[in-house]
């Protein structure tokens, strides 16, 4: 394609026949891949749909099933178009997309089943025939799912598209209402959940609010002052211990088999006492150290960039795990000033350090970390340039291949994976300085993100140039924090001391006899 005289863009035309048939192949394979994954979309939504009409029929009868069936069909085809439009890294995911379907027919069988089960409940408890019952239904059981594994946006369409199937399956006008706003609860009550104590909370707080909508529902219908009423709220608070205990049971058990973190499961791995974070700080103790500062930098510009803070400490406590293996070839882990890098080729130098990202994906399988890690383990170096190999190569045999001095990637895929590598490499960069003073810190963030920046390292992801200079102040915040200069404690004259002590230990004590004591203790805690 190129560009004429007039600004207008003229297309190229291939000129042989070969051109042509490859042109045509190349044309007919990417109608076909469109073709067929616009034939699962179809397919999956009229799964779901039938599913769905199943469930929320109100009759066993053809006409009942039909209108169920073109109702489910109307509302997903929005809810996914919502989620493509807005969320398409969700759409772009299989996994994502069976999880969100399974969510959608799951929930709305959890309400069908829990209405019979509170039906046997009630004549059991001799509480009166009625709409009592639907009130105990823990539909927002959904939509605090969605909250904890997918967003708040998520969520917040979840519960409008429950809500509307709800009104059909049970054929109330007022029911929508009440499952809207309780699911709306029920996600709200879980965002920036640490703990899963926190979903016993989210449960009570949907149950304050469902015996409050309850009651506003039974005044509407002039139910309030009937024999109704006390089985109604009694069902609405019970609802919301359902909702906690459904979500605590089911969470784990979608995370281990879709292999999705939380925010839960990504607390319990900062735990220092994982297996992995032990062997680090034993094995590797530089690299641990070096992790835990990289946690600060990520965590602190995650927050200013609106990235996941917790997610982003998680990654840069493992980036480097694959340092395991051969901790003794990374400067953090040297001593004594002796490199094992002076006796091994450059070539041979820059393979090992290739190898460390290759297996701390492969130590993090097996480890059963979450997926999310893995691959920003995977991408936290992109394809840099190893400079100091690749300039100890040229000036040994004058000229080498440049890819063979870079790292396989791929790049930073995520907000987070770029911070992670930007944190890594101005960490680095910053224990190097002999004195490192708020101005030399400041240069030196400068120089090593706008170097990855040119480099075109974050080009696959989504930050912008007002994140980088976020992201830069607040590097250069922590790091001068980190590196600030103490005050030189002046020496203490041990002889002059120790006369004192003695001096001291020869008067009388009027006290509790802890004079001496209190001596000693200034001389051994003395910073010498």
């Amino acid at each position: 394609m190129s560009v004429m005289k007039n600004g207008t863009q003229k297309i190229s035309v291939p000129r042989t026949a070969k051109q042509l048939r490859a042109t045509i192949v190349a044309v007919k394979a990417r109608l076909k891949d469109r073709y067929a994954e616009q034939s699962s979309s179809v397919s999956f939504l009229i799964i779901l749909g039938l599913f769905s009409a199943l469930i929320i029929q109100e009759e066993a009868n053809i006409s009942s099933f039909a209108g169920s069936f073109f109702m489910s069909l109307a509302v997903y085809f929005i809810f996914f178009k919502d989620i493509k439009r807005y969320k398409p890294s969700y759409i772009n995911d299989r996994k994502m997309v069976y999880l969100l379907g399974l969510l959608l027919v799951s929930t709305l069988f959890a309400g069908r089943l829990f209405d019979y089960l509170n039906a046997g409940l009630g004549r059991g408890l001799h509480f009166p025939d009625g709409m009592s019952t639907m009130f105990g239904t823990p539909l927002p059981v959904g939509a605090m799912l969605c909250a904890l594994i997918f967003d708040f946006h998520t969520a917040l369409i979840f519960s409008l598209v429950i809500s509307l199937l709800t009104g059909v399956a049970f054929q109330n006008p007022f029911l929508p209402i009440y499952v809207f706003i309780g699911s709306l609860t029920a996600a709200f009550s879980v965002l920036r959940c640490k703990k899963r104590s926190a979903l016993i909370k989210g449960g009570l707080y949907v149950s304050m609010v469902n015996v409050v909508i309850a009651g506003i529902i039974l005044l509407l219908t002039s139910h309030l002052f009937t024999a109704i009423a006390p089985a109604a709220i009694f069902f609405a608070a019970v609802s919301g211990f359902f909702v906690a205990a459904i979500v605590s049971i089911m969470l784990p058990i979608i995370e281990y088999f879709f292999g999705i973190s939380t925010d839960i499961s990504l607390l319990e791995l900062l735990d220092l006492g994982q297996p992995l974070m032990k062997n680090l700080m034993i094995s590797a103790p530089g690299t641990h150290h070096h992790s835990i500062i990289v946690g600060n930098l990520t965590e602190a510009a995650a927050e200013a960039v609106g990235a996941n803070p917790l997610l982003s400490r998680v990654t840069a406590y493992y980036h480097d795990i694959g340092k395991l293996k051969m901790p003794e070839y990374f400067v953090e882990n040297q001593q004594g000033g002796f490199s094992k890098h002076e006796k091994v080729a450059p070539h041979m130098s820059t393979m090992i350090l290739i190898a460390h990202v290759k297996e701390g994906v492969e130590l993090a399988r097996q480890y059963k970390l979450p997926k999310s890690v893995i691959d920003i383990i995977q991408q936290h170096h992109g394809t840099r340039l190893m400079h100091f190999f690749y300039q100890k190569a040229r000036d040994q045999s004058g000229t080498v291949n440049e890819g063979e001095y870079r790292y396989p990637g791929p790049k930073p895929q995520t907000r987070v994976a770029a911070l992670v590598m930007m944190a890594d490499a101005v960490e680095a960069a910053a224990r190097a300085l002999t004195d490192p003073t708020p101005a030399r810190i400041s240069a030196l963030v400068e120089r090593i993100i706008n170097e990855i920046f040119l480099d075109g390292q974050i080009d696959e992801c989504e930050l912008t140039l007002k994140d980088i200079s976020e992201i830069k102040k607040r590097f250069t915040y922590v790091l001068i924090s980190i590196f600030h200069k103490r005050i030189e404690y002046p020496e203490i004259e041990l002889k002059g001391a120790h006369q004192r002590s003695e001096s001291g230990a020869e008067r009388p004590s009027h006290g509790n006899g802890n004079s001496y004591k209190e001596h000693s203790k200034v001389d051994k805690g003395s910073p010498r």
